[in-house]
Protein backbone atom coordinates (compact mmCIF):
# COMPACT_ATOMS: atom_id res chain seq x y z
CA UNK A 1 0.00 0.00 0.00
CA UNK A 2 1.86 3.50 -1.07
CA UNK A 3 1.73 6.59 1.18
CA UNK A 4 -0.95 8.26 -0.96
CA UNK A 5 -3.68 5.31 -0.25
CA UNK A 6 -3.01 4.71 3.62
CA UNK A 7 -5.63 6.19 5.57
CA UNK A 8 -6.20 6.25 9.59
CA UNK A 9 -8.83 7.77 11.88
CA UNK A 10 -10.91 8.52 9.03
CA UNK A 11 -8.48 10.54 7.74
CA UNK A 12 -9.94 10.12 3.88
CA UNK A 13 -7.43 11.90 1.47
CA UNK A 14 -3.83 11.63 3.02
CA UNK A 15 -1.97 15.05 1.96
CA UNK A 16 -4.96 16.97 0.84
CA UNK A 17 -3.72 20.14 2.25
CA UNK A 18 -0.31 20.41 0.29
CA UNK A 19 -1.12 21.71 -3.03
CA UNK A 20 -0.81 22.06 -5.99
CA UNK A 21 -1.00 18.77 -7.32
CA UNK A 22 2.84 18.68 -8.46
CA UNK A 23 3.94 19.28 -4.78
CA UNK A 24 1.49 16.56 -3.40
CA UNK A 25 3.36 14.15 -5.89
CA UNK A 26 6.94 15.22 -4.69
CA UNK A 27 5.96 15.42 -0.75
CA UNK A 28 4.66 11.71 -1.22
CA UNK A 29 7.16 10.38 -3.26
CA UNK A 30 9.69 11.95 -1.00
CA UNK A 31 7.90 9.83 2.17
CA UNK A 32 8.31 6.65 0.49
CA UNK A 33 12.00 7.45 -0.65
CA UNK A 34 12.88 8.36 2.89
CA UNK A 35 10.97 5.57 4.63
CA UNK A 36 12.33 3.22 2.31
CA UNK A 37 16.82 4.54 1.83
CA UNK A 38 16.74 7.16 4.65
CA UNK A 39 16.74 10.86 4.43
CA UNK A 40 20.94 11.02 3.96
CA UNK A 41 20.67 8.34 1.03
CA UNK A 42 18.11 9.69 -0.76
CA UNK A 43 19.24 12.32 -3.16
CA UNK A 44 16.06 14.96 -5.25
CA UNK A 45 16.65 12.83 -7.99
CA UNK A 46 14.86 9.79 -6.30
CA UNK A 47 12.50 11.34 -5.31
CA UNK A 48 12.02 13.30 -8.76
CA UNK A 49 11.69 9.86 -10.26
CA UNK A 50 9.51 8.63 -7.81
CA UNK A 51 6.83 11.48 -8.73
CA UNK A 52 7.36 10.74 -12.68
CA UNK A 53 8.96 14.62 -12.85
CA UNK A 54 12.28 15.66 -13.50
CA UNK A 55 15.20 17.14 -11.02
CA UNK A 56 14.71 20.03 -12.41
CA UNK A 57 10.68 20.21 -11.48
CA UNK A 58 10.94 19.63 -7.63
CA UNK A 59 12.65 22.85 -7.18
CA UNK A 60 9.88 24.84 -8.40
CA UNK A 61 8.16 23.54 -5.45
CA UNK A 62 11.13 22.89 -2.13
CA UNK A 63 14.28 24.84 -2.53
CA UNK A 64 15.84 22.02 -0.87
CA UNK A 65 15.54 18.02 0.41
CA UNK A 66 15.38 19.60 4.25
CA UNK A 67 12.90 21.93 3.13
CA UNK A 68 10.54 18.40 2.17
CA UNK A 69 11.55 16.76 5.36
CA UNK A 70 10.65 20.09 6.94
CA UNK A 71 6.73 19.86 5.68
CA UNK A 72 6.29 16.34 6.02
CA UNK A 73 7.20 16.32 9.94
CA UNK A 74 5.78 19.65 10.46
CA UNK A 75 2.05 18.09 8.83
CA UNK A 76 2.58 15.02 10.15
CA UNK A 77 3.35 16.41 14.09
CA UNK A 78 0.21 18.74 13.58
CA UNK A 79 -1.88 16.09 12.47
CA UNK A 80 -0.62 13.82 16.12
CA UNK A 81 -1.12 16.84 18.08
CA UNK A 82 -4.62 17.24 16.94
CA UNK A 83 -5.49 13.69 17.62
CA UNK A 84 -4.44 13.72 20.92
CA UNK A 85 -5.74 17.24 21.85
CA UNK A 86 -9.04 15.95 20.67
CA UNK A 87 -8.70 12.97 22.93
CA UNK A 88 -7.41 15.12 25.65
CA UNK A 89 -10.74 17.69 25.37
CA UNK A 90 -13.29 14.66 24.93
CA UNK A 91 -15.71 14.12 27.91
CA UNK A 92 -15.28 11.11 30.10
CA UNK A 93 -12.86 10.05 32.35
CA UNK A 94 -9.42 10.51 32.55
CA UNK A 95 -9.50 6.36 31.54
CA UNK A 96 -12.18 7.00 28.63
CA UNK A 97 -10.27 9.94 27.77
CA UNK A 98 -6.55 8.35 28.04
CA UNK A 99 -7.70 5.09 26.45
CA UNK A 100 -9.44 7.40 23.32
CA UNK A 101 -5.81 9.34 22.84
CA UNK A 102 -4.03 5.80 22.80
CA UNK A 103 -6.20 3.82 20.65
CA UNK A 104 -6.33 7.02 17.99
CA UNK A 105 -2.67 7.74 18.12
CA UNK A 106 -1.84 4.29 17.67
CA UNK A 107 -4.17 3.75 14.61
CA UNK A 108 -2.32 6.49 13.10
CA UNK A 109 1.01 5.38 13.68
CA UNK A 110 -0.86 1.69 12.14
CA UNK A 111 -1.98 3.64 9.21
CA UNK A 112 0.19 5.72 7.98
CA UNK A 113 3.20 3.86 9.10
CA UNK A 114 5.48 4.98 6.46
CA UNK A 115 4.78 8.51 7.25
CA UNK A 116 4.96 7.85 10.54
CA UNK A 117 8.07 6.20 10.47
CA UNK A 118 9.88 9.37 8.71
CA UNK A 119 7.96 11.89 10.78
CA UNK A 120 9.31 10.50 14.16
CA UNK A 121 12.80 8.71 12.89
CA UNK A 122 14.42 11.42 10.69
CA UNK A 123 13.81 14.44 12.85
CA UNK A 124 17.59 14.67 13.66
CA UNK A 125 18.61 15.42 9.51
CA UNK A 126 16.51 18.83 9.80
CA UNK A 127 18.54 21.82 10.50
CA UNK A 128 18.40 23.90 13.60
CA UNK A 129 15.61 26.08 13.15
CA UNK A 130 13.59 22.93 11.35
CA UNK A 131 14.40 21.07 14.06
CA UNK A 132 13.63 22.94 17.29
CA UNK A 133 10.38 23.91 15.68
CA UNK A 134 9.36 20.17 15.72
CA UNK A 135 11.25 20.01 19.19
CA UNK A 136 8.53 22.53 19.93
CA UNK A 137 5.27 20.42 18.97
CA UNK A 138 6.79 17.18 20.38
CA UNK A 139 6.47 19.07 23.87
CA UNK A 140 3.05 20.10 23.05
CA UNK A 141 2.36 16.11 21.92
CA UNK A 142 3.91 15.13 25.25
CA UNK A 143 1.95 17.74 27.22
CA UNK A 144 -1.15 16.50 26.14
CA UNK A 145 -0.85 12.92 27.24
CA UNK A 146 0.95 14.18 30.69
CA UNK A 147 -1.98 16.35 31.17
CA UNK A 148 -4.91 13.44 31.07
CA UNK A 149 -2.34 10.99 33.20
CA UNK A 150 -2.09 13.98 36.00
CA UNK A 151 -6.03 14.59 36.08
CA UNK A 152 -6.40 10.48 36.44
CA UNK A 153 -4.38 10.97 39.28
CA UNK A 154 -5.64 13.83 40.81
CA UNK A 155 -9.28 11.89 40.59
CA UNK A 156 -8.09 8.90 42.14
CA UNK A 157 -8.22 6.75 38.80
CA UNK A 158 -4.73 6.00 38.07
CA UNK A 159 -1.95 4.89 40.22
CA UNK A 160 1.20 6.57 38.85
CA UNK A 161 3.97 7.89 41.08
CA UNK A 162 6.39 9.24 38.17
CA UNK A 163 4.25 11.05 35.70
CA UNK A 164 7.27 12.49 33.40
CA UNK A 165 8.51 8.62 33.03
CA UNK A 166 5.21 7.05 32.31
CA UNK A 167 3.97 9.76 29.69
CA UNK A 168 7.38 8.87 27.87
CA UNK A 169 6.64 5.12 28.02
CA UNK A 170 3.23 5.85 26.63
CA UNK A 171 4.50 7.64 23.59
CA UNK A 172 7.09 5.59 22.90
CA UNK A 173 4.71 2.66 23.01
CA UNK A 174 2.56 4.10 21.09
CA UNK A 175 4.98 5.58 18.06
CA UNK A 176 7.10 2.08 18.25
CA UNK A 177 4.20 0.97 16.24
CA UNK A 178 5.12 2.36 12.79
CA UNK A 179 8.69 0.42 13.33
CA UNK A 180 6.79 -2.70 13.04
CA UNK A 181 3.13 -2.68 11.63
CA UNK A 182 2.22 -4.77 8.89
CA UNK A 183 -0.70 -4.41 6.73
CA UNK A 184 -0.79 -7.99 6.15
CA UNK A 185 -0.60 -9.19 9.24
CA UNK A 186 -3.21 -10.88 12.04
CA UNK A 187 -4.50 -7.64 13.01
CA UNK A 188 -5.88 -3.87 12.24
CA UNK A 189 -4.67 -0.72 12.56
CA UNK A 190 -8.06 -0.46 15.31
CA UNK A 191 -7.40 -4.12 16.82
CA UNK A 192 -3.91 -3.02 17.77
CA UNK A 193 -5.27 0.59 19.18
CA UNK A 194 -7.67 -1.26 20.93
CA UNK A 195 -4.75 -3.67 22.78
CA UNK A 196 -2.88 -0.51 23.11
CA UNK A 197 -5.34 1.31 25.27
CA UNK A 198 -6.04 -1.70 27.09
CA UNK A 199 -2.48 -1.84 28.19
CA UNK A 200 -1.44 1.27 28.68
CA UNK A 201 -4.58 1.52 31.36
CA UNK A 202 -2.98 -1.51 32.88
CA UNK A 203 0.37 0.74 33.05
CA UNK A 204 -1.34 3.60 34.32
CA UNK A 205 -3.20 1.52 37.35
CA UNK A 206 -6.92 2.32 35.65
CA UNK A 207 -9.06 0.94 38.18
CA UNK A 208 -11.26 -0.71 35.52
CA UNK A 209 -9.22 -0.92 32.33
CA UNK A 210 -11.42 -2.96 30.31
CA UNK A 211 -15.23 -1.00 30.76
CA UNK A 212 -12.89 2.48 29.63
CA UNK A 213 -12.18 0.22 26.69
CA UNK A 214 -14.92 -0.30 25.82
Amino acid sequence: MSTAEQTAGGEAEPWGEVTPDAARRLLVAAVEAFAERGYHATTTRDIAGRAGMSPAALYIHYKTKEELLHRISRIGHDKALDILRTAAGGEGSAAERLAGAVSSFVRWHAGRRTTARVVQYELDALGPDARAEILALRRQVDAEVRGIIEDGVAAGEFDVTDVKGTTLAVLSLCIDVARWFNIEGPRTPDEVGALYADLVLRMVGAKHPGAARG
